[in-house]
């Protein structure tokens, strides 16, 4: 099973939500919380060329936020992803 990573903030609701949705399907996740981490808030934004928050890894893959996360849940292509 490939590692899952949500980097998020304090006050975000798509993270509560990102986090809630993997939660509920029984995903194990690690979260960042890069509130206070302007280095990694830049490293973000250089590697997944998006200022917002989730931003969701699937091993090394950048999947997006949480309407990606939500869309891959939906096409049953979550468990694919977090399998191969």
């Amino acid at each position: 099973m490939k590692a899952v990573r949500v980097y998020s903030t304090l006050i975000c609701p798509y993270c509560v939500r990102a986090k809630l949705l993997l939660k509920a399907r029984g995903i194990a996740f690690e979260e960042i919380d890069v509130t206070h981490d302007p280095e990694k808030r830049s490293w973000l934004v250089e590697t997944t060329g998006r200022r917002t928050v989730p931003q969701i890894f699937i091993g090394d893959e950048a999947i997006g936020g949480f309407d990606e996360l939500r869309a891959l849940e939906q096409s049953g292509e979550l468990d694919k992803k977090i399998a191969a």
